[in-house]
């Protein structure tokens, strides 16, 4: 069982290097992020064209969150964090997908930092790890996916970068992260690429695709009972290469199962 996550940066206009993706690698399972479209403007026969059953929450311009599914259509069971006082934004979608709960979430980036948009972060984080305990506690094997906006560590960027004071790499924000893993989740690609570049995305600005000038910003957790079934995973970096790509690139995992 192969999973997949890619942070799309609008769905409709990068459906050409998606589609191209999914013909190519077949992944069993696709979280996308960011779809920059409203619930109804989806494009669920295009996908089906390829093979994949959606469900998805949308929203007109900034965020939306899908679960793609090869086989047959995901069982949604959640589409916001419990808690959450901003129902507007669309940033969490969860499904039952071949016996595996898939969460599929965007947590919000947080910047400027510090400021209001970094306070929303943090507390989008907190409800999220409250959340991440109850699905443990369910005994479900589970797979929190997609882009979390957080370096993890200095190891998860490229080096003499000139990131310094981004949300991304803040000390509450990485903290936050390892309270996340403490509660027993595996992070899947360092579990099989324990050091090395790992990139997940590239800005557009500054020539850092060409240069490979990337972060770590997308990432697959497992819980305790599918840890165990981790067989590969890895970052499909030539769809960053496509015309008309996204920033980011797939993250991958491929489960024994």
């Amino acid at each position: 069982m192969k999973i997949a996550t890619l942070n799309i940066n609008n769905v409709n206009t990068r459906l050409g290097p998606l589609t191209a993706w999914l013909e190519a690698e077949q992944p069993d399972v696709v979280c996308l992020q960011e779809l920059k479209a409203d619930q109804g403007a989806f494009p669920a026969q295009a996908l089906e064209a390829v093979g994949y059953q959606a469900a998805w929450r949308g929203q007109r311009t900034w965020n939306g969150v899908a679960i793609l599914a090869r086989g047959g259509a995901p069982i949604v069971t959640r589409t916001a964090l419990p808690g959450d006082p901003d129902k507007s934004q669309a940033r969490y979608i969860e499904a039952a997908v071949n016996g595996v709960l898939i969460a599929c979430l965007y947590l919000p980036n947080g910047n400027p930092h510090p400021g209001p948009k970094f306070d929303y972060k943090l507390a989008w984080f907190d409800r999220l790890i409250d959340h991440a305990a109850t699905l443990l506690a369910s005994g479900a094997p589970v797979i929190l996916a997609g882009d979390y906006n957080v370096v993890p560590t200095e190891a998860d960027l490229y080096p003499n970068h000139s990131y310094g004071d981004n949300a991304l790499l803040a000390p509450q924000s990485r903290a936050a992260f390892a309270r996340l893993l403490d509660q027993g989740w595996t992070d899947a690609l360092r579990a099989v690429h324990p050091t090395g570049p790992l990139w997940t995305f590239w800005s557009y600005m500054r020539h850092r695709w060409p240069n490979d000038k990337g972060l770590r910003i997308d990432h697959l957790l497992l819980s305790p009972n599918l840890a165990d079934a981790l067989s590969d995973a890895g970052v499909d970096r030539w769809v960053r290469g496509l015309e008309g790509a996204s920033d980011h690139a797939p993250a991958w995992i491929v489960l024994d199962r």
